[in-house]
């Protein structure tokens, strides 16, 4: 079931280049017309240059590429890119006290419903969760994430409107370990990642986590809208340049989803998709598989 509804999610990315490199494919020649045009298909499937120039080199060492033969090349070629690196692509899980998971993103990526996408996959678990609002620059953003704390039963440690996100942040580590919990998610103010101050507040909320909890924060992720295309790049290391990301969760992976920049995130910047979003619902929250997410693309 779930692999069909990926399958679904990236129709348009798949059909794209069906479409295109079946044409490419049944050349007789391979010039450099050909693989220009190769590479300017994967280009604007979103796959990155990385990827492209890779799978060229592989081409040019053949004197014709069969149909089936080319897709082939091209899904071992997003595997082995999708898999390597050397951070972790598991979520980390804390044996010794609260697993401390901050929470990143630009307006409008879907970061809080991602937050109780999280927060109501780890209840169902039998887990003990507590969300931090963080994000004090929106009265909304605070009421948001206390609507979806109630609708996932999780705990809540929140402060008054335009106060200090690290001061939210220092109180809700206190009542993380105090209560015992499982994980600590933090929600932290929307912002474009070219916002300088903006940033200084995010490395002051990391400095805090580390200095009450030393190791921590185990986990910051980063919500990318999967339809920005390569401006998810651009935004990915923006915030790994900030922060050193240790992964990437891709929201709102619908039918208009350029599901490609995943792989040049992982190509370009060696930071792991840990999850994916494929609808609405609380349960839409997937850990992300490289296989099956090859398999849907091509």
């Amino acid at each position: 079931m779930v692999i069909n509804l990926i399958h679904n999610k990236l129709s348009r990315t798949r059909y794209f280049l069906h479409q295109q490199l079946a044409v490419l494919s049944g050349r007789a020649v391979i010039d450099e017309v050909m693989l220009d045009e190769l590479e300017s298909v994967l280009v604007q499937a979103d796959l990155g240059i990385g990827l492209a120039e890779n799978i060229i080199r592989i081409v040019q060492r053949d004197k014709k590429v069969e149909k089936g033969k080319l897709y082939d090349i091209i899904r071992e070629e997003l595997y082995q890119m999708l898999t390597a690196g050397d951070r972790e692509k598991a979520l980390f899980k804390n044996p010794d006290g609260p697993t401390i998971i901050l929470v990143l993103g630009v307006n409008g990526a879907g970061k809080t419903t991602t937050i109780a996408k999280l927060a109501h996959r780890f209840k169902k678990a039998g887990e003990k969760v507590l969300l931090a609002a963080g994000d004090t620059f929106r009265a909304a953003a605070i009421e948001q994430l206390e609507i979806w704390a109630g609708k996932t039963e999780a705990d809540l440690v929140k402060h008054n409107y335009r106060a200090d996100p690290s001061a939210v942040v220092y109180d809700a580590l206190k009542a993380a370990c105090a209560r015992k919990m499982d994980y600590l998610i933090i929600d932290t103010a929307g912002r474009f990642h070219n916002k300088i101050e903006l940033v200084d507040e995010l490395r002051k909320i990391d400095r805090t986590i580390n200095k009450y909890y030393p190791g921590a924060p185990h986990e910051k992720l980063l919500v990318l809208d999967a339809s920005t295309g390569q401006n998810g790049l651009i935004q990915a290391k923006s915030f790994d340049d900030a922060l050193n990301l240790t992964g990437i969760i891709a929201a709102k992976l619908d039918g208009t989803a350029k599901g490609g920049i995943l792989v040049g995130i992982q190509k370009e910047l060696g930071i792991p998709v840990k999850f994916i979003g494929i609808g609405q619902d609380l349960d839409d929250l997937e850990e992300f598989n490289p296989r099956e997410f090859v398999d849907a693309i091509i």
